[in-house]
């Protein structure tokens, strides 16, 4: 065989093994990011929950308070209803996104009652559903940065 061949041979085995592994390094990085977006959905599905777990409360520490805010119940209500009924992400999207509008209008009547703001259950759950709101939105935010690595490998 002859010194050029010898080289050339070496040259294209060299290729095609650099290709097997680069194919092989690209599929298993898409394969984490497909599982650390499912992971991180799934880590802000546990937190929607608790925090849908922890409405019920807040409101009946609250309605004998605001007995004449029906509205506001009202509406927290039927939000909720809307996400329990979501089928798609998008609608669980828009569902979430008006339940957290119908917590921030629920928060601000409430601070017309200074009764209800001294009870150390009420604060309790406002804490909790606040934390979870926070969890959620950095849960979100940590999951956009793992989406947009996926779409740019």
């Amino acid at each position: 065989m002859h010194p050029m061949e010898v080289l050339v041979t070496a040259a294209l085995l060299f290729l095609v093994v650099g290709g097997v592994g680069m194919f092989f390094s690209i599929y298993n990085s898409l394969v984490a990011l497909k599982n650390s977006v499912g992971r991180s959905w799934a880590n802000i599905d546990v937190l929607l929950k608790q925090r849908h777990d922890e409405l019920p409360k807040l409101v009946s520490t609250c309605e004998g308070y605001m007995q004449h805010e029906r509205a506001v119940f009202d509406q927290l209500s039927q939000a909720r209803n809307a996400v329990a009924r979501a089928n798609s992400i998008g609608e669980r999207s828009a569902a979430e996104g008006k339940l957290t509008q119908a917590l921030g209008s629920f928060f601000a009547v409430m601070e017309a009652y200074p009764d209800l703001k001294a009870n150390t259950g009420f604060l309790q759950l406002q804490s909790r559903i606040s934390e979870l709101e926070n969890q959620i939105a950095e849960a979100d935010k940590q999951d956009v940065q793992i989406s947009f690595k996926a779409e740019a490998a």
